[in-house]
C-alpha cells in the first residue's frame, strides 16, 4: 500500500514551517505559495497540513490533456512532467482534496512527490503533527480508538 503523509489536526499550530520546508528543498526558496504541501486554515478551530492523497485512480493524471503527470505504479506518486505541462489548471480543479498548486515562477502544476521517501515537511514539523504512513495503518488506529471509546462507555 502506498504511504501518504497525514496531519493531525490536534498538533498541527498552522505555523506553516512544512511549507517553506518544502520549498527551500524543492524550490531552493522560502514561498510557501509554491509549496507542495499546504495549510488548510478552518479559523478558529482547526489548522491542517493537506499534501497529495496518492488516490487510486488519480482524476487529475486523467484529466491532464497533455499527459504531463504520471503515477508511478510502485509508489503511487504524481509525477509532472514539466516539459509537457502547459499550466492549464485543469488537474487542479479536478483534485477533489485541493492538494495541487500552480507554481508561481515556473508556471507548471507542483505536487508533493514524498522528497523520494523522506518528506522534509515530516521530518521539520516542530510539533510533529505531519506522518508518512499508508491507509491500512490509519484505519487501524481508528479501529482501536474505537473499541476504546465503545469498550469505555460500556464500563461506565
Amino acid at each position: 500500500m502506498h504511504k501518504i503523509i497525514v496531519s493531525n489536526s490536534e498538533k498541527c499550530v498552522g505555523c506553516g514551517i512544512c511549507e517553506l520546508i518544502c520549498t527551500v528543498f524543492k524550490d531552493k526558496n522560502f514561498n510557501p505559495t509554491s509549496s507542495r504541501i499546504r495549510i488548510v486554515r478552518i479559523q478558529p478551530v482547526v489548522d491542517i497540513a493537506l499534501a497529495c492523497r496518492l488516490c487510486e485512480k488519480p482524476p487529475c493524471v486523467a484529466a491532464c490533456p497533455r499527459n504531463a503527470l504520471v503515477q508511478s505504479k510502485e509508489t503511487g506518486i504524481i509525477m509532472v512532467n514539466e516539459d509537457k505541462c502547459s499550466g492549464c489548471k485543469l488537474c487542479i480543479e479536478v483534485c477533489e482534496f485541493g492538494a495541487i498548486s500552480l507554481n508561481p515562477s515556473k508556471k507548471v502544476v507542483s505536487i508533493c512527490d514524498l522528497c523520494e521517501g523522506d518528506p522534509k515537511c515530516v521530518k521539520y514539523c516542530p510539533t510533529k503533527a505531519l506522518e508518512l504512513t499508508n491507509l491500512d495503518r490509519i484505519s487501524g488506529r481508528h479501529r482501536v480508538q474505537r473499541v476504546k471509546e465503545l469498550t469505555a462507555a460500556h464500563m461506565s
